[in-house]
């Protein structure tokens, strides 16, 4: 089965009904800045890290910066960036006309694997943008990657430093954001910073975009920081009862078992719960979803999309999946466990990008949240029929 999503729901917000109505006359830079560390916008493509500091680190480089819309969604659970490339694309290009005046920049970029979306780009942007369009993987999208592949290189991460904001195009201080985190910028420039905090939470301000998948549906939501996520499975049309537990924040994150019936969506409670909102793609894990069975299939697509770079996770990534398959088949063994505990520990931080830390999560997370459940499979394995999928939960645009 590759997906268990039938039909995606689009359902608008603020955000996503919005139009790209910025005064042509550009705000003065300094004063953008300004804004920007006033509405305390935090960067949607995963890592959430403050745009305001990420605009002044790149700023502060000794040579004219290079700026990148990163639309390379190589996150199977997560359609959002594709759907503002597709159907908002001159919201995003506001963003990045904004983006580049902030840091002072002579040089714009798109970056999309979707096809859709790099004719919408296209069809939309002027001169002086360049699109780059690279073939679908998990890697891609991955900050250096996109650098990689504009240089005309391979669109795999490399070694870091120097990061992007200190040496990346052409040697060049390089500003790689999200398409999201840009539409939001455009629509704060537009509507001010009161407004954007308006929805959210002090530390999570404003609004994100989330791909909700699971039960059977799949439906993509603006959402305020800071929504329970009952109010989110009510709106989704998910009873509480029936929820096992959940992917939260795409493949990287991980698990997390009942307790997420208890979490608020935003940053800082999700740090709490030992989690991550991430892309803002959730999968809700239902009674037929075996949670050993789940991780098993992520870890059997982080084995095959690693980039093949780094011995440490081409290695490590192919161990985890042997053993959480096995569990999953009831043919692990106590000590393989112990392996995959140890391994969710020591092989942190080791490849050059995310992977496979995101694939040291899935064991960790599967460990902590559902000890239980991984001791019954010691004993025998999956009591029902077994998820398996290929490119687990994934969500397509309608």
């Amino acid at each position: 089965m590759e997906s268990l999503t039938t039909r995606t729901r689009i359902e608008p917000g603020r955000l996503l009904s919005a139009d790209a109505a910025v005064p042509e006359a550009l705000p003065e830079r300094e004063a953008l800045l300004d804004l920007v560390d006033e509405s305390g916008l935090l960067g949607r493509g995963g890592a959430a890290f403050p745009l305001g500091v990420k605009l002044r680190s790149v700023r502060a480089g000794k040579r004219t910066p290079v700026v990148i819309a990163n639309g390379e969604e190589g996150e199977p659970m997560s359609i959002k960036d594709r759907w503002l490339l597709r159907h908002r694309p001159h919201l995003v290009l506001e963003g990045l006309r904004l983006a580049a005046h902030a840091v002072g920049a002579d040089a714009s970029y798109v970056y999309v694997s979707d096809a859709g979306a790099a004719v919408a780009v296209r069809t939309a942007a002027d001169a002086g943008v360049d699109v780059v369009e690279v073939a679908p993987t998990y890697v891609a999208g991955e900050e250096t990657a996109a650098v990689r592949a504009v240089n005309g290189g391979p669109a795999r991460p490399s070694d870091k430093p120097p990061r992007p904001y200190e040496e990346g195009v052409g040697g060049r201080p390089t500003l790689v954001s999200n398409v999201e985190t840009l539409a939001q910028l455009a629509y704060l420039v537009r509507h001010g910073a009161p407004a954007f905090r308006s929805l959210g939470t002090p530390g999570s301000p404003g609004t994100f975009l989330a791909t909700v998948s699971g039960a059977g549906r799949a439906a993509l939501y603006e959402l305020p920081h800071g929504l329970p996520f009952g109010a989110l499975l009510e709106r989704h049309g998910v009873d509480p009862d029936l929820v096992r537990g959940a992917l939260l924040g795409g493949y990287f994150a991980g698990l997390i078992n009942r307790r997420v019936l208890d979490l608020t969506l935003d940053h800082e409670t999700a740090r709490r719960f030992d989690t991550g909102l991430g892309c803002g793609a959730i999968a809700v894990l239902t009674g037929v979803d075996c949670p050993v069975a789940v991780a098993a299939s992520v870890m059997a697509y982080f084995d095959r999309e690693n980039a093949g770079q780094c011995g440490s996770c081409f290695n490590g990534t192919a161990a985890m999946s042997a053993v959480t398959a096995a569990l999953r088949d009831g043919v692990a063994e106590q000590t393989d466990v112990d392996r995959l505990t140890r391994w969710s520990v020591v092989l942190r931080g080791r490849g050059a990008c995310g992977t496979l830390d995101g694939a040291t999560n899935v064991a960790a997370s599967l460990l902590r949240e559902f000890p239980s459940e991984v001791a019954e499979h010691l004993r025998g394995g999956c009591t029902g029929p077994a998820y398996h999928a290929d490119r687990p939960f994934e969500v397509t645009l309608p």
